[in-house]
């Protein structure tokens, strides 16, 4: 790997042994990834991972409250205790464990509690913003197109990578933080223009409206094309980012997809052509009714209609979709059974309070939740076995992260749900 001069001297300790580390870091990881340079960000998202229960039992009891020694073992790879440095890059944290208003309707551990407000914290001193959430560009971390990124979060990569245009891989905690401390990021995977164009093409042979069928559609094409960058053709209209953002998310949990192209769409392919430049398509799939059956199917296998649990927000909602559920729910109480979750970026709850959103919530039973998520912060209400969500995402992790038997289906049936207690599945 060729360094610059500022980035040797930064790799020889100019700026202190937590840079120096971190560049370390980067160049071993990006020597066996093969990359040959370095290149400039200042766009980051990553974790702040010693809110997480049971993580830091790998450092010595003596050592498991100070956050430079949390933050240098678990985020950075090292037994060696730094003082960490503010951050150099612009950066932003995912989900955190709880709710800090709901926490105790969450049923979090007062242990718990103190890990998260132990590393809000540290994100303050060092410079880490605490949106805690897995939808940055929703609340501001937006990149311009071309723009090199450092993100964790796969459904926030395939995102800012396809419909924004900005180049980053899933990065995981060591690499994202290790981004934010130096500026710098390797230069491979789809970073690399050629690595960014297309190789399966999909065609959509049916209509695609609702989230839903997004959802379905994404899910079915991550199982077909595993990680490689699908070219889809036969999209009718034009699609919101709500759309796209549960059509990526289900993909990137499916198959690990970081990238896709609609054809005359999406920036980076404005024909066909575009989308695939010097390559040709691997394979040609077809997608119609059969398969966004198929993929329905698959998630509703369920048996017990009995609804206790809705989770909303996955990825966490914006501002149009708290809009569309608190219309449904206004008026309306929740049956005495079932709770409704709908998860947010803490800013647009903040608006969304200021909107009447959350009251209309709160009259109805159900909460507006923020920083967190009911299948990677692990939590839901007290008892709860059965779920339904509108999420594909949210539906491939219930299962197995909380053993809740899940139920698919759109945003008005989930809400219907919560509202009677009784699943009334149906694919329109």
């Amino acid at each position: 790997m060729q360094l610059n001069d500022q980035e040797q001297a930064v790799l020889d300790g100019s700026e202190g042994s937590a840079r120096a580390h971190a560049m370390s870091l980067l160049v071993k990881y990006g020597i066996a990834l093969g990359a040959e340079k370095l290149v400039d960000t200042n766009s980051v998202c990553g974790g702040v991972v010693g809110s997480l229960p049971g993580r830091r039992d790998v450092l010595p009891p003596d050592k498991r409250d100070n956050m430079d020694a949390v933050y240098s073992l678990l985020n950075l790879d090292s037994d060696v205790t730094m003082q960490i440095p503010p951050v150099k890059a612009n950066t932003y944290k995912l989900i955190e464990a709880m709710d800090p208003d709901h926490f105790e309707v969450q049923g979090v551990a007062e242990s718990t509690q103190r890990l998260v407000k132990d590393n809000a914290k540290f994100c303050a001193r060092i410079g880490v913003q605490t949106c805690n959430t897995c939808a940055p560009y929703l609340v501001g971390n937006v990149p311009i197109f071309g723009e090199h990124c450092a993100w964790m979060e796969s459904s926030a990569v395939i995102y800012i990578n396809s419909v924004i245009g900005a180049r980053s891989n899933v990065e995981g905690a060591h690499s994202a933080a290790a981004s934010s401390l130096v500026g710098k990021i390797p230069y491979w995977g789809y970073h690399v223009p050629e690595n960014r164009l297309g190789n399966y093409l999909i065609e959509v042979d049916c209509s695609i409206e609702t989230n839903l069928d997004w959802g379905l559609l994404g899910y079915w094409v991550g199982e077909m094309v595993h990680e490689n960058v699908p070219v889809l053709r036969g999209i009718k209209g034009i699609p919101n980012t709500n759309d796209l953002k549960h059509f990526g998310a289900a993909a990137a949990s499916s198959g690990g997809v970081e990238m896709y192209h609609l054809a005359g769409i999406t920036p980076e392919a404005p024909t066909l052509d575009a989308a695939f430049g010097s390559r040709r398509p691997t394979e040609t799939i077809h997608f119609g009714l059969a398969e966004r059956r198929a993929a329905y199917d698959y998630f509703n296998t369920g048996k017990d209609l009995n609804v206790d649990f809705i989770v909303l927000g996955c990825p966490h909602s914006s501002l149009e979709q708290i809009r569309q559920v608190a219309a449904l729910l206004e008026g309306k109480k929740l049956s005495p059974n079932t709770a409704l979750w709908m998860f947010t970026p803490n800013a647009l709850k903040t608006v969304a309070t200021k909107m009447g959103y959350t009251e209309i919530f709160e009259q109805a039973g159900a909460f507006i939740m923020s920083d967190s998520c009911a299948a990677l912060s692990k939590v839901a209400p007290a008892g709860a076995k059965v779920a339904a969500t509108n999420s594909c995402k949210q539906a491939h992790y219930l299962p197995a992260t909380l053993g809740l038997e899940t139920w698919l289906g759109t945003t008005e049936q989930c809400v219907q749900a919560a509202i009677t207690g009784r699943w009334e599945e149906g694919l329109n």
